[in-house]
């Protein structure tokens, strides 16, 4: 008994028991712990390397291996360190990239990628630098809002977008050959995105100048303003004052000269 006691106040006695007691936590912890976790790193791992090497493929001759942008006489792709997933995800799901030409402006078109690429090329663009992430469906559902979010979202869009996509999300002509692509078709998600990375000559809406409630009442507004039946008439466009004067213009000066024409026709008869 003499021997044992003594051997349970020994110096090392303590810091054994302390290495005991870690190595049975660690051992616990390592038991016990969701796989999920590890799952869902793995995952991400995956579909960044994924990402990486679709990149190199379609997008690294203009953005670099690594992003990092490159500006020759024939190329000027821009750095993409910390642009973001929302930003890949709208270029590529638009299939505005890759570009098949330089142009004043990326035009829509069909995407050459599935689903699962784009999010694997927008994880990877994610893993370079932190950006603007893919939003969620919650965050771009505009389901639960009331008429005064749809007022609201009306006015907030008339304010900060109509002077260039028009008062109905119609488009519209820009300097150097830009223009604001229609609103009409397009989707949530691209819609938000669009606000949150500025693609192009758009500026970037961020959450301080315009919320993410805002943001869902600019969307709301523009899913009712699209979803009202034409109750006929010659829309013309959809572009409200400019082309309607248009028109009159045309069609008033045009009348006004055939009957000049006619007068001047009749006059030289009657001598």
């Amino acid at each position: 008994m003499r021997f044992l006691s003594s051997r349970r106040r020994h110096p090392a006695a303590k810091l054994l028991l302390l290495v005991a007691g870690l190595f049975v936590m660690g051992a616990s912890w390592a038991f016990l712990a969701p796989s999920q976790q590890v799952s869902a790193d793995t995952n991400t791992t995956q579909q960044i390397a994924q990402g990486k090497a679709l990149f190199a493929v379609g997008c690294s001759s203009c953005h670099g291996l690594n992003g990092e942008g490159q500006v020759t006489e024939h190329i000027q792709g821009p750095p993409l360190v910390g642009v973001g997933a929302a930003s890949v995800e709208f270029q590529v799901s638009t299939g505005r990239m890759p570009m098949s030409k330089p142009e004043a402006q990326a035009p829509v078109k069909p995407t050459r990628y599935t689903e699962e690429e784009v999010l694997a090329l927008a994880a990877f663009v994610q893993s370079l630098g932190p950006g603007p992430e893919i939003p969620t469906e919650e965050m771009v559902d505009p389901g639960n809002l009331s008429d005064e979010d749809l007022s609201r979202g009306g006015e907030l869009f008339r304010t900060n977008c109509s002077a260039c996509h028009n008062f109905e999300g119609a488009g519209g002509a820009l300097p150097n050959g830009k223009y604001a692509p229609s609103l009409r078709g397009v989707s949530n998600l691209h819609l938000y995105e669009a606000m949150i990375t500025g693609p192009q000559q758009m500026p970037v809406f961020s959450d301080q100048v315009l919320t993410p409630d805002d943001k869902r009442a600019i969307i709301g507004y523009l899913n009712t303003l699209h979803a009202k039946p034409n109750q006929g008439g010659l829309a013309l466009g959809g572009l409200g004052p400019v082309s309607e004067g248009l028109w009159a213009w045309v069609l008033g000066l045009g009348i006004v000269i055939c009957f000049g024409i006619w007068i001047a026709a009749k006059g030289a008869k009657a001598r």
